[in-house]
């Protein structure tokens, strides 16, 4: 049996992960941030409002996403 190529949907991946969009913070920048943006959510806050290049990043970054999922996992 053949398996299917994977490297169409591994290159989407890679275009998406590479693709910026305006306002998008940067990892380095939301790394600074993100514990902050976290006690925002937890606080019943759209940190969206006060961060709002973190939350573009955070839409298209899986690895910052997962950050912030560990930190809101630890509270």
């Amino acid at each position: 049996m053949t398996q299917p190529d994977p490297t169409p949907d591994g290159r989407q991946a890679l275009l998406a992960f590479l693709t910026t969009h305006d306002g998008d913070a940067g990892c380095g920048p939301t790394r600074e941030v993100l514990d902050l943006y976290a006690e925002e959510i937890l606080a019943g806050l759209d940190p969206a409002v006060r961060f709002p290049g973190v939350a573009i990043h955070l839409r298209d970054c899986h690895p910052c996403a997962d950050d912030l999922a560990g930190l809101l996992a630890l509270a």
